[in-house]
């Protein structure tokens, strides 16, 4: 059971900005964040996102296709409702398959590393669904996923406007596309160069920074603890799943007793079948809050920490950008002082003495190599000179990726939360309102029957 001195939701900001569902025969677009529509606020700071538009997305009829074939599949209708400049309508649709879901992710995660671009549902992992991948069940349950997938890309302001998006929406011929950005991406993808080098011979799993910064320290702890809420959630609502499941068999079987004794009972038949109606009717009202209250919220509630696991991983590449910057440093600070100490040694102002054991141990090598004169000396320092300067180069970018890095990522957490925020309140809205559904439901029939039962007259 949860602590309940401890608020696993307490990154959550329950007054933030928002607007009713959206509804597809509604021409005004919603305003809550996500779906701002003008830039001119009085929000000039850089580090905070800034919408240029709205992007309302939807997923809908999954259709099979190539039926009673080996090569069948499941399309489904994308369509969109937008403001965007980029889009050349404002209501673009198409139909897509998951492979091509599937490339839309892997390359908007290529184009914008630094973006949180969330995860796919998994191909093959079904938590709470049984049957095969064209059975009704398994088709709903990937709309919904693919529904969420690009909602939270439609939320996103960079994602929102890329090249590629606007083809997955509104291309006749995106398999031509695909292609075409494989070929020629938006971005080229840089050589590997002496930072790429040097990165992969001195970075392993284990290396840490050395200087962290509180601010993202902050937030790997709030991610952490949202995560940690995520998962006791799910892990009390699967029990409270499976508890509602066994006692809507115990009332189905109450039902049928009943029922039962009413026929043993010959006054009181008619009243005992209004109660075992009744029953079985709690029986439904039970497995219909499962399904259509529990169920999706276990399904968002893994969902959630899937999109989570995304925010973390780029919390974790600004972290490997700061270590790439850390340890280029060091090792051009270990390259200059090796220059400096062949530069005294040329001088005859210092030998390899107070520059440590591995100094002077070196110094010995060299000269049982036969290289301890000035004139190899003089050529070394010309390699490490012009190595200085490359390693100078690659620190200066690697300086200016890492500060890029980190200015992208505190956006990039804001936007997060933003969705964070808008899905959290959606969710328990659901919940709240399949609750609601519930009671009303089971009070009203329960109602209904106690009078019926209160006029049974037992004769003592």
């Amino acid at each position: 059971m949860l602590n309940e001195e401890e608020d696993v939701f307490d990154s959550v900001t329950w007054e933030s900005p928002s607007a009713p569902p959206y509804d597809n025969s509604d021409g005004n677009p919603p305003s809550r964040p996500g779906f701002i529509q003008s830039t001119v606020e009085s929000n000039d700071d850089p580090l905070q996102p800034k919408w240029e538009g709205y992007l309302i997305t939807s997923v809908r009829d999954p259709v099979k296709e190539l039926a009673e074939t080996k090569d069948a599949y499941v399309s489904y209708l994308v369509s969109a409702k937008t403001n965007l400049p980029i889009f050349s309508t404002p209501n673009p649709t198409s139909r897509r398959r998951f492979q091509d879901f599937v490339f839309l992710r892997e390359h908007l995660v290529r184009d914008f590393p630094a973006c949180v671009v969330p995860a796919l549902p998994d191909k093959h992992r079904l938590e709470y669904l049984t049957g095969d991948r064209f059975s009704p069940e398994f088709m709903e349950r990937r709309r919904i996923d693919l529904h969420r997938f690009l909602e939270r890309i439609a939320r996103h302001p960079m994602l929102q406007r890329s090249t590629l998006l606007r083809a997955f929406f509104e291309s006749t011929e995106w398999h031509v596309y695909m292609h075409q950005h494989v070929a020629h991406p938006p971005t080229q993808e840089p050589s590997p160069g002496l930072i790429d080098n040097i990165s992969d011979t001195l970075l392993n799993a284990f290396s840490r920074v050395r200087k962290p910064d509180d601010r993202f320290l902050a937030m790997r702890e709030n991610v952490d603890k949202f995560e940690d809420g995520l998962t006791t959630t799910e892990r009390l609502y699967t029990r409270i799943r499976n508890r509602t499941s066994d006692l809507t068999a115990d009332y189905h079987d109450l039902a049928v007793a009943v029922q039962g004794l009413g026929f043993l009972e010959s006054g009181i038949t008619d009243p005992l079948n209004h109660f075992s109606n009744s029953l079985l009717e709690f029986s439904a009202l039970e497995r219909h809050l499962t399904q259509t209250t529990t169920d999706p919220l276990l399904m968002h509630l893994q969902s959630l920490l899937t999109y989570s696991h995304a925010n973390r991983a780029v919390l974790k590449l600004r972290d490997q950008k700061q270590l790439d910057f850390e340890e280029l440093s060091d090792y051009l600070s270990g390259v200059t002082a090796e220059r400096d100490r062949l530069s005294a040694i040329i001088s005859g102002h210092a030998g390899s003495s107070g520059l440590g054991i591995g100094a002077y141990l070196k110094d010995r090598v060299d000269a049982l190599r036969g290289m301890d004169d000035d004139r190899s000396r003089v050529e070394k320092m010309k390699k490490l000179d012009t190595k200085i300067k490359e390693l100078q180069d690659a620190v200066t970018t690697a300086h200016e990726t890492s500060d890029a890095f980190n200015d992208a990522t505190l956006r990039e957490q804001a936007i997060f939360q933003y969705a964070k925020e808008t899905e959290m309140k959606d969710m328990l809205g659901d919940l709240a309102d399949g609750q609601i559904e519930f009671y009303k439901a089971a009070m009203e029939e329960w109602e209904r029957v106690i009078p019926i039962l209160q006029r049974i007259r037992v004769d003592v």
